[in-house]
């Protein structure tokens, strides 16, 4: 299936747009982030990509991420960066898909004023990713650093997921 905005044929030219949505925009959603843009870079497919996270909360917005996630990737070679932000109605308009870490936040997501014309989507990130064993990337906030390793090999696992489908021409 190649999803596109508002079922219009894809435009080539322009690259397909990913958001990654979590509560604080400090863990899930900047890690989900950076890790596909590693991983496209790597592939060499990060200028079909446009990728960003935001927040279903504002409570961090312009904060850096946590500093857990961040040391944890960089042990994987990955860097996080950016600014927390909350997401916005207007993003769910903008975005080719939006990528949920839990429940909890799709239904934020949808919650959103305009949110059930772009139903179509607004998707869980472990089952748009084909993680068949898992419904949601766990929040690591108040966890210990395994918590954080859980995260990435999820994110991991799943953007390579989303590479694939991109070199496939199956987003764009």
């Amino acid at each position: 299936m190649v999803l596109s905005q508002r079922n219009a044929m894809p435009d080539s030219s322009k690259p397909f747009r990913i958001l990654f949505v979590c509560m604080g925009n400090i863990c899930r959603s900047p890690a989900g982030e950076c890790v596909l843009r590693h991983l496209a870079e790597q592939a060499g497919v990060d200028e079909q990509l446009d990728i960003d996270s935001a927040g279903t909360i504002g409570m961090h917005s312009g904060h850096k991420p946590d500093h857990r996630m961040r040391e944890a990737a960089a042990d994987r070679g990955i860097k996080i960066d950016g600014a927390a932000r909350q997401v916005k109605a207007q993003d769910l308009e903008d975005f080719d898909l939006v990528l949920a870490a839990d429940t909890e936040n799709l239904a934020e997501l949808m919650a959103l004023p305009g949110a059930d014309a772009h139903a179509d989507k607004v998707r869980l990130f472990c089952e748009f990713a084909g993680i068949g064993d898992r419904t949601s990337v766990p929040d690591p906030y108040y966890g210990g650093a395994a918590g954080f390793e859980l995260v990435l090999d999820l994110l991991e696992r799943g953007c390579e997921a989303l590479v694939e489908r991109v070199q496939n021409g199956e987003l764009g």
